[in-house]
């Protein structure tokens, strides 16, 4: 497996982007709309937030999704086009005529995605002419793919974006993806914009389990605030211009979805890393529980408390506040088995603290990735769950950032 690291998202052969400046955005050294387009007809897959509060995008486009036949993504960020009534749905249906008129291809096969603040109408004027704009700059070069990834982005610092080469039945096949995300991030599937390309064929029903498998263990193991947003997707165009087919049981279906989990892996990472405010990237190993469930569950309670993450952005190796978050997770524990580890140094064993140094592993914690390891002592079960610390700057950024 080859990585490639620039224009990831038109890396794989026959898909253009074009990104440009409409005004959404107060800042006008920025993108803030953007198109992906296959060159060809092409199957597709997305999953969607699990808010019961979604936006007007995530409404239409789950239509285009379920027909299995995405082309394009259009997407626009400073805006959300959340809890926008019904004019915001005829915003993102005006958003795909426009697109499809731009294109030439289907309204059915184009897929809308906003990002922003919440509550406000779409400048729609200003969402043509972006619309215009960026289908008018098309291209396939790594420059094409790098301004497509930072059109999509709101509070992020910097763009977020990887492609693989795969090596299937001889030929080479990639894999690129793009990802927005911040802040606002605790997924149910799934908290940011991630859009995936590839010039495999795959047909859609395969596709979309691929994704669902994927996205399982990546963007469902991060978690910066436990706020799940109204606008999540995650999106998938299979065009087939490779030449390599990828069929249901299949040894190729093995090959591309370990393409597919390095993708998604990679980028839900990368949003963790560039958490408001983030200084520390936190990995968080549950071990020996009786399911992946409870691991999941127990990874996550520590992950959430807002104790643990400004324990962490202290560099304070307070494990009082991590058992103690493991403990009201939900699941039954024996404390008399439990061991912590922070950095790979024994902190907590067996239900008491250890005779270690607290400056050492205090010492430890000024790396910028600090490993959380929670061993249960109850089953054969792992998994885990990837967050970031809460530091005086999250708060700042949130305290200013308004509908």
């Amino acid at each position: 497996m080859e990585v490639i690291t620039t224009g990831c998202i038109v890396a794989p052969k026959g898909f253009k982007a074009g990104a440009v400046y409409c005004g959404i955005k107060t800042r006008e050294d920025s993108l803030d709309l953007g198109i992906v387009l296959s060159e060809c007809p092409s199957t597709g897959a997305a999953l969607f937030t699990t808010n019961q509060i979604y936006a007007a995008p995530v409404k239409y486009s789950r239509t285009t999704a379920q027909k299995g036949c995405i082309r394009s993504f259009v997407v626009n960020s400073g805006n959300a086009n959340a809890c926008t009534g019904e004019q915001g749905y005829k915003d993102a249906v005006e958003m795909a005529r426009i697109a499809s008129g731009c294109l030439k291809i289907s309204q059915e096969e184009i897929l809308i995605a906003s990002t922003g603040i919440i509550g406000r109408p779409l400048a729609m004027d200003k969402i043509a002419a972006g619309i215009k704009g960026a289908a008018a700059s098309l291209g396939n070069t790594p420059a094409h793919g790098n301004n497509m990834a930072r059109a999509i982005m709101t509070t992020d610092t910097r763009q977020k974006d990887v492609a693989v080469r795969l090596k299937i039945n001889g030929k080479d096949v990639i894999i690129g993806g793009i990802t927005k995300g911040a802040g606002m991030i605790a997924p149910n599937m799934a908290t940011m914009l991630c859009f995936i390309t590839t010039d495999a064929t795959i047909p859609s029903p395969l596709l979309n389990e691929c994704l669902r498998k994927s996205a399982d263990i990546s963007f469902n193991r991060i978690t910066i605030d436990g706020h799940t947003s109204t606008n999540d997707t995650v999106a998938i165009i299979a065009n087939g211009a490779s030449g390599v087919t990828i069929s249901p049981n299949s040894p190729e279906t093995k090959l591309f979805q370990q393409g597919l989990d390095y993708v998604t892996c990679y980028l839900a990472k990368a949003i963790v890393r560039d958490g408001e405010g983030a200084t520390k990237f936190i990995q968080i190993d549950v071990v020996g529980a009786r399911s992946k469930a409870d691991a999941v569950k127990i990874a996550r309670s520590i992950a959430d408390s807002p104790l643990v993450k400004t324990a962490i952005n202290g560099e304070d190796p307070n494990w009082g506040r991590i058992v103690s978050a493991a403990g009201y997770a939900g699941v039954a524990l024996d404390e008399s088995k439990t061991n912590l580890y922070i950095n790979e140094i024994l902190i907590f064993s067996k239900g008491m603290p250890t005779q270690n140094n607290l400056d050492v592993i205090s010492a430890s914690m000024k790396a910028g990735d600090i490993n959380l390891r929670l061993e249960l002592g109850l089953g054969d079960s792992a998994d885990t769950v990837w967050t970031c610390d809460l530091s005086h700057e999250y708060v700042t950024i949130n305290a200013e950032y308004h509908t």
